[in-house]
């Protein structure tokens, strides 16, 4: 028997950040004490009225399948957290549920983009999002966005980089994996450049919009000349602490949501019942969880960011929203210890895990090799000791 993968699956990489998870914890289950700053989520707990929402929908029996896109319950509640937050007016008919904002973004890319097709991606990036577009039989088109101007994309870039075969644009603020927020006036530019090519859509992936550091939330779908080609993609995992949970949702014009229902139907229909039951108690419950979890997060990313500026040979900007800090390593490139020497972002994040037990990510899989990502989603006291355990396996290299 032939053991050959179709050239769909040929083309994708794994996931860095879930290859680096698993090698922590190897070492952690061979009794390593590693300090994993690679993980992509909260490290709080759900909040207790959300869970006890799910317990409740579990006794009312709640658990059979459910209509593909969504609760009607939960798609409403949806639209009025956007109405309420956001000052967006979307119908139930244009918001589906999907399990997860990783589905909802690959619902969009394969509704949206055929072969040959562009889909411009700032980078730094999502891991997944270049390889979402190669499963769609798309070309990602991936334009740097620097440490100098905090990792965001230009309207003279973009405008550089729409050709006649571009089809969407995929922005991501707050930004994983750098921590960038677009203002509001940054995303203007953004708008006065695509209003002049029709064709492009936009998929706008806001699922950190809540853990902001600004004090206020911009999207491209709050521009109303723009609304009907954005693509809005959130969800649960971030903001309520409920990335097991699997709920995500795109809220888009009517015939986006109307195709996203038509390949969610045949791939993998509804997401979970009881999920969804306890999303809509997040939406439309107390939000003082939010608002803590918010400060914790804040008062971490102030406490890495000054760390990270007291480590010599580590450069870093102000990350203004979700809970990752992105700094400039490549001063480390070509240096060695023990007979091992540092070529790429890759090896230092390889280097740091073994030697100072503290597991990142390399920047070559966000697309931006100089730099490395780290998550601060986890107690001072273990950002403390894991940025001691970095300076001092750093110092070594020579």
């Amino acid at each position: 028997m032939s053991n050959q993968l179709s050239d769909r699956l040929n083309r994708l990489a794994p996931s860095a950040t879930l290859a680096m998870s698993q090698k922590s914890a190897e070492l952690k289950a061979q009794g390593v004490d590693v300090i994993n700053m690679s993980v992509g989520e909260p490290d709080f707990p759900t909040p207790e009225h959300i869970k006890q929402a799910a317990k409740r929908a579990i006794d009312e029996n709640w658990t059979s399948y459910t209509p593909v896109p969504g609760y009607p319950a939960l798609r409403q509640a949806i639209a009025g957290k956007l109405r309420r937050e956001n000052g967006l007016l979307y119908d139930p008919s244009q918001i589906l549920v999907s399990s997860g904002a990783k589905q909802s973004v690959c619902n969009a890319l394969l509704a949206l983009v055929g072969k040959g097709d562009e889909v411009i991606i700032p980078a730094p990036y999502w891991v997944s999002y270049p390889q979402m577009v190669l499963l769609a039989d798309g070309e990602p088109v991936c334009v740097e966005a620097t440490l100098e101007q905090d990792f965001k994309l230009t309207p003279e870039q973009l405008e550089q980089a729409i050709t006649p075969r571009t089809r969407a644009l995929i922005i991501c603020s707050p930004s994983n994996p750098t921590g960038s927020v677009y203002t509001k006036e940054e995303l203007k530019g953004l708008k006065d450049v695509l209003l002049r090519h029709e064709r492009v859509m936009v998929i706008a992936d806001e699922i950190y919009e809540h853990i902001n550091y600004t004090g206020t939330h911009a999207s491209l779908a709050q521009f109303p000349e723009l609304r009907e080609r954005v693509v809005l993609v959130n969800g649960v995992s971030k903001a309520y602490a409920m990335t097991g949970w699997r709920i995500g949702f795109i809220a888009a014009p009517e015939w986006v949501v109307k195709a996203c229902n038509k390949l969610q139907g045949q791939y993998t229909s509804c997401p979970s019942s009881v999920s969804q039951k306890a999303a809509e108690e997040a939406y439309n419950g107390p939000q003082e969880c939010v608002e803590q979890m918010r400060q914790a997060f804040e008062r971490r990313k102030n406490l890495i960011v000054s760390l990270i500026r007291e480590t010599p040979g580590l450069e870093v900007n102000d990350p203004q929203g979700a809970f990752y800090v992105f700094p400039k390593c490549s001063s480390f490139f070509g240096k060695s210890f023990e007979g091992r020497t540092i070529e790429t972002s890759t090896d230092l994040a390889m280097y740091l895990l073994e030697v100072a037990h503290v597991a990142t990510v390399g920047g070559d899989a966000f697309g931006s090799p100089q730099c490395l990502r780290m998550s601060y989603a986890t107690s001072d006291e273990n950002i403390t000791e894991a940025m001691r355990r970095v300076r001092e396996a750093l110092a070594r290299l020579r």
